[in-house]
């Protein structure tokens, strides 16, 4: 694998996309961003509530939560809007993850009874979008958490770690960091990993597609360096903006 490799975007093999994030994007919510990643962008909201679910009531911890959807134009074909109320199931598994992830970042065992409920609406699509979802999730959380510190309604900033992810993966031979769609659709393996700032793995998805049907320990290996590389990029990025 030739360090000089140069992707179709111009990209080294190990460079992730251009990333941008737009703190306190929207005027009503608590924590609200607009995510860039190439040309994949999202807007996530991250809303405060003074309640728990029925399942945490009288226990002293919160909760965080998440939902995900796309809009009808946000790919190269218009999707019909579900008016069914009955979630897809791609949608669901990644609002799943979106939840995770997060409440993997912050102790909300220390945050009273209260939930933040994160929305993240795909705009425009371009491959990573769980990825994204996630990274700027993680922003939108940490600056709802601090506006509902300084309005009382959470008594202090609880502990956290910084967090990201990341899609790798396997094209044409070749392992690669932060796929755009033409390169996911192409990929022999294609990957997605969550880790913190401390350098541990949060969640990491995996498997192999196309006619290849499998990937080695080496091939592995490889992927979760790119990774781990990645992540770190987009931390940096992260706690420069949150200035910390």
């Amino acid at each position: 694998m030739s360090e000089t490799s140069i992707r179709e975007d111009g990209r080294a093999y190990d460079e992730i996309r251009p990333l941008k994030i737009t703190r306190n994007y929207l005027k009503w919510p608590e924590g609200s961003v607009l995510v860039e990643i190439g040309e994949t962008k999202v807007i996530i909201t991250a809303s405060v509530e003074d309640s728990v679910p029925r399942f945490l009531k009288n226990s002293g911890k919160g909760w965080i939560t998440a939902e995900y959807d796309m809009l009808p134009r946000a790919t190269d074909r218009r999707r019909n809007r579900d008016r069914t109320r009955r979630i897809p199931g791609r949608s669901m598994e990644i609002q799943r993850l979106i939840g995770r992830s997060i409440r993997a970042a912050f102790d909300i065992d220390a945050i009273g009874e209260v939930s933040v409920k994160i929305d993240a609406d795909v705009i425009q699509a371009d491959g990573g979008t769980r990825c994204a979802s996630i990274v700027g999730s993680f922003v939108a959380a940490y600056d709802g958490i601090q506006k509902a510190v300084e309005n009382g309604i959470i008594l202090k900033m609880p502990s956290f770690n910084v967090i990201s992810a990341i899609s790798v993966g396997i094209v044409k031979g070749i392992p690669m960091l932060d796929l755009p769609f033409k390169e996911d659709s192409q990929a022999e393996v294609d990957m997605n990993i969550i880790s913190s700032e401390d350098g541990k793995f949060i969640e990491v998805q995996g498997t192999a597609e196309g006619g290849k049907g499998n990937f080695t320990r080496k091939e592995l290996n490889q992927l979760l360096d790119l990774a781990e590389k990645g992540n770190s990029e987009i931390i940096l990025y992260i706690k420069k903006i949150l200035n910390l």
